[in-house]
């Protein structure tokens, strides 16, 4: 599949100031993401009450990651700033390569850390269009950087918070899933039937979140896009989907492009975990019950320093 780079947003007016003031560490917060939500491929997504805390620190020389390195470059460009030597620390809970936003996570942090450090007034939309561009697309940096329930298209994101009564069962099998990997499985063209009635099944999520009825949620997160495709790598999808609905569930489904699933409930969470994690049938699978983060990223601590 071929897909069109993503635009960046035009930076705010008086984005760039005087870098004579610095910040020498900070530290930043920000939640997982489930994205998709069945037919909502690559425009849906909800941030998670699962957190990564990135720390930034300026003038330690520490190896980087490409994708740190990248995310870097990118912000200094867009700032007109010099790079510099930083380290980047890592701690949280978000599982790595299960389909919840984990390198978004990294991605958003890096950037909102240095936006931070080097004291520029980039807008929290200006560092999401960022954080987009380098992923590729939208739908985990989204709720990651503004929280909440989040329908995108292109770079433009409207925003529901999400109520404290509705749980999130996330399935996360012992097993990693490549993005990239996950996307070649997908076919250039699709069936005409399967098309609307993802195209139906995405509105009517939309309309259920953004009018807080999500009862009418159930049954709605069925998809013809992706899911399919993608069960070669998680042969126990549609068995754990099953089971989750069986159990109360209001619908599941596989979480960005896996391994991950989860399940939306409004009660018996914990009959629903239990169920999802018997279907799969794997040792060392482990379940996460939790909420919708409506707040996104956070700058938790940023020490002030003059040169």
């Amino acid at each position: 599949m071929i897909r069109a780079p993503l635009p960046l947003l035009p930076l705010s007016p008086g984005a760039i100031r005087s870098f004579s003031e610095v910040k020498q560490q900070v530290t930043v917060r920000v939640p997982a993401s489930t994205s998709n939500l069945g037919p909502g491929f690559d425009c849906l997504g909800i941030a998670l009450r699962l957190y990564n805390a990135i720390t930034v620190r300026r003038g330690e020389n520490t190896p980087l990651t490409l994708m740190m390195r990248a995310a870097a470059n990118k912000f200094f460009a867009a700032a007109n700033c010099r790079g510099f030597e930083f380290s980047c620390e890592i701690d949280g809970t978000i599982p790595v390569s299960r389909g919840l936003g984990s390198s978004a996570a990294i991605r958003l942090g890096l950037i909102h850390a240095l936006n931070d450090l080097v004291g520029s007034n980039f807008s929290r939309t200006d560092l999401f269009a960022l954080s987009a561009a380098l992923e590729g697309h939208p739908d985990n940096a989204a709720p990651a950087s503004f929280g909440g329930f989040n329908v995108v298209h292109g770079l433009q994101a409207q925003r529901f918070a999400v109520s404290p009564k509705l749980h999130f069962v996330l399935l996360v099998p012992d097993f990693e899933i490549e993005t990239e990997k996950s996307r070649r499985l997908l076919p250039v063209e699709v069936p005409r039937i399967d098309a609307v009635m993802s195209a139906g099944n995405a509105a009517f999520i939309v309309a259920a979140f953004a009018s807080g009825d999500y009862e009418k949620l159930r049954g709605a997160f069925r998809d013809g896009l992706h899911q399919e495709y993608r069960r070669k790598l998680i042969p126990f999808l549609n068995d754990v989907i099953a089971s989750a609905e069986n159990a109360g569930a209001l619908g599941a489904f596989l979480s960005g492009s896996g391994s991950s699933i989860c399940a939306v409930t409004l009660h018996y969470a914990e009959k629903v975990a239990s169920a999802m994690q018997r279907s799969a049938r794997l040792q060392n699978t482990r379940v996460i019950i939790t909420n919708a983060d409506n707040h996104g990223v956070r700058v938790l601590k940023s020490a002030s320093h003059l040169r």
